[in-house]
């Protein structure tokens, strides 16, 4: 904005300085001189209006391919898995069907993923290794032959339980 100040500035210090000149020399008649002086003046301030509208204007719009292809920015956020992780521990806590059917599966596949790389134990082909590695209260848990809740709108498992079962899932 301060450059096309200057420019503008400049142009009019000359064109006013053309006019000096031109009614120190007197070509032609003094109403000439300055009608041509104001045409000029008018000239130059459309051109420093147009140029202000053009650069305060937004960038022309997009083809839809153009925003097809631009990359998507998306905002920070939580990660949707970590999402689903609250909400299947929140439903597991809440009741014994939810629990069993949504809760343990997440936690057996973790079990199985961490017996499976640190101690090279299958936890359905070696149960009893897979028992010693875990402890007795998350082998109960998670045993992969775990019966059915009797009431599936009883109590899911506690959070101080859930929490010694990650603790020992970490451990592993």
């Amino acid at each position: 904005m301060r450059t096309e100040r200057s420019r503008i500035l400049t142009t009019v210090t000359g064109v006013t300085v053309l006019l000096v000149v031109l009614l120190a020399v007197k070509p032609v008649s003094i109403r000439q001189i300055l009608a041509s002086y104001v045409l000029v003046l008018a000239a130059v301030a459309l051109a420093a209006l147009t140029r202000i509208a053009r650069s305060a204007a937004e960038t022309p719009p997009r083809s839809e391919l153009d925003a097809a292809l631009r990359p998507l920015v998306v905002a920070p956020g939580r990660p949707p898995e970590l999402m689903h992780t609250e909400r299947e521990i929140t439903l597991g806590t809440s009741n014994a069907g939810n629990l069993h059917k949504r809760l343990l599966p997440m936690l057996r596949e973790a079990a199985a993923a961490r017996l499976a790389a640190g101690h090279n134990v299958d936890l359905a082909r070696r149960p009893e290794a897979a028992r010693q590695l875990l402890g007795e209260e998350t082998w109960q848990l998670l045993r992969p032959d775990r019966p059915a809740p009797p009431d599936h709108d009883g109590p899911g498992i506690p959070m101080r339980q859930l929490r010694a079962v990650v603790d020992t899932l970490e451990k592993l």
